[in-house]
């Protein structure tokens, strides 16, 4: 009978039911959904399997320890009870991170100090030497999170987070993260035999992750993951696991996928990255204005992460984009689904029209919102 383990898979706040499915399509059991990740629960394989497959997970941790606290010493005293030594090698280096709501002690760096501590003595203890510190790029990173009573010790089985695919050659200012757009993608529905347009481009993250998943191909198979440390870590069903999903790739899938900018190094960036990822062949690039440029199909899924300003004269010149956004949905995209991803909540109200549905996104703090319009040809315009 195989063992199971408990994970939990952190995710960007408001895709928890997204990654609750692919988790499930995964194999996942016990699946719990809860604010900012997923809870579940598996065999050792499901944990490779996620690490390679999940394209919305930040990040697959393995959970260790989970009981009450009172101090810092209770916290000393559930680290210092795992047995480190039989996890990893004391020649990985390490870094511990602790995460709080409604913590009511001092200081979560001193926790975090204490918990480094109970690793080191693990190892001292039983080999007489300690792992070192790396706060840059640790083979092996400890999280502990902490409410108000409750504590829990968790190994990161990933490494890097997830949303770093290991293919990004070029990024814009601010890229969107690539997990948060694989999850834009399964929010707005977008199947892979559908056309997508994403007409503001930027560095291509959208257009990546969508023919990713047309061609089937893993997010993490260009990457290497923390677990690859582990005592238990088997090279084999690893490789058996990486060897089913490379024969379940359709390298010559047949795509719609669009992509445009009216920026010449803007394109040459998503092109690169297109290449370093595999799929340039899959999707079509062109330099044109979102404000002029036509559908390029039959109806299909337009997505678009639309730039947003701080300074006074960035909103001043949004105020006229966004209605000249809808004129051009309304113009040329009839009979499609258009998304706008935003962090300027102004957008829903200036671009006059009636979103059908909102969902709040967060990219890292930052509050934002997806609107969903239903371009059907006469119906979507808001009365000036």
């Amino acid at each position: 009978m195989k063992q199971v383990f408990h994970y939990f898979a952190p995710c960007p706040r408001g895709l928890e039911t997204v990654l609750a499915q692919e988790l499930a399509e995964l194999g996942a059991l016990g699946i719990a959904p809860t604010d900012g990740g997923v809870a579940f629960h598996g065999d050792w394989q499901l944990m490779y399997r996620a690490n390679l497959h999940s394209r919305i997970a930040s990040r697959i941790l393995w959970r260790l320890v989970e009981r009450s606290y009172r101090s810092e010493d209770d916290i000393y005293k559930a680290a210092r009870s795992i047995e480190w030594p039989e996890l990893f090698p004391v020649s990985c280096t390490i870094k511990v991170a602790v995460t709080g709501v409604g913590c009511k002690l001092r200081s979560l760096d001193f926790i975090a100090l204490k918990v480094k501590d109970a690793v080191c003595d693990s190892f001292r203890a039983a080999c007489d030497e300690r792992p070192s510190v790396d706060t840059a790029k640790p083979d092996i990173r400890v999280h502990v999170f902490l409410t108000d009573r409750q504590q829990t010790i968790y190994i990161d089985t990933s490494g890097e987070a997830l949303f770093k695919r290991g293919y990004r050659r070029e990024t814009g200012g601010a890229p969107l993260r690539e997990n948060l757009a694989a999850g834009i993608l399964r929010l707005a529905g977008w199947k892979a035999d559908e056309p997508l347009l994403d007409p503001m481009c930027g560095s291509g993250t959208f257009l990546v992750e969508a023919a990713l998943i047309a061609k089937r191909m893993a997010p993490g198979r260009w990457r290497n993951f923390a677990f690859e440390h582990f005592k238990q870590f088997d090279a084999i069903v690893w490789n058996e696991t990486k060897q089913l999903s490379f024969a379940a790739e359709l390298p010559n899938a047949t795509c719609a996928i669009y992509g445009s900018d009216d920026t010449p190094e803007v394109l040459a960036a998503a092109r690169a990255n297109l290449t370093a990822a595999e799929v340039g062949d899959a999707v079509v690039l062109e330099e044109a204005d979102a404000l002029e440029r036509n559908a390029p199909s039959q109806p299909g899924v337009l997505v678009c992460n639309p730039p947003y300003g701080i300074r006074l004269e960035e909103q001043t010149w949004l105020d006229a984009l966004y209605p000249m956004l809808g004129n051009a949905l309304k113009q040329r995209f009839a009979g499609w689904r258009a998304y706008y991803f935003t962090a300027d909540l102004r957008l829903a109200k200036l671009i006059r029209l009636s979103a059908s549905k909102r969902t709040v996104l967060f990219n890292g703090a930052l509050e934002c919102r997806l609107f969903e319009y239903r371009m059907v040809a006469g119906t979507n315009r808001k009365p000036t």
